[in-house]
């Protein structure tokens, strides 16, 4: 697992950098990998700053993303559809498989919930 590197640490790396010393000399100093010196070198000219890029994903870059208004729209049309009748259909649609757990995580986050009634049925609001 990778772990951040300091702000002083990069600071002093980029310093190094600056001054003549090529990527895998900085890295033998400082003790870190040679691609991690080059990894800074060009995040800093990408971006101007030092700060570590955020974790994880961009939000609305998963496998679902560019069907999220496909799976709300059904949803809204038949608000008591079940997760595996929406893998179904973004099948048949769009030829995409997912788990139907990837389908609820994606409902959730948009303010879905599903309430169950004494009938057994279930209502999905927003």
């Amino acid at each position: 697992m990778a772990f951040l590197i300091s702000k002083d640490l990069r600071t002093r790396m980029l310093r190094g950098m600056k001054a003549g010393k090529s990527a895998r000399e900085v890295a033998r100093q400082f003790e870190v990998a040679p691609s991690t010196a080059s990894r800074l070198k060009k995040h800093v000219a990408a971006t101007g700053s030092i700060e570590p890029r955020p974790p994880g994903r961009p939000k609305g870059y998963g496998k679902l993303g560019p069907y999220k208004d496909f799976l709300i729209e059904h949803v809204l049309e038949k608000p008591d559809i079940t997760m595996p009748q929406l893998v179904e259909i973004l099948q048949e649609a769009h030829g995409v498989k997912v788990d139907p757990s990837n389908i609820s995580k994606l409902l959730c986050a948009e303010g879905f919930t599903y309430k169950k009634n004494a009938s057994g049925g279930g209502t999905r609001t927003r």
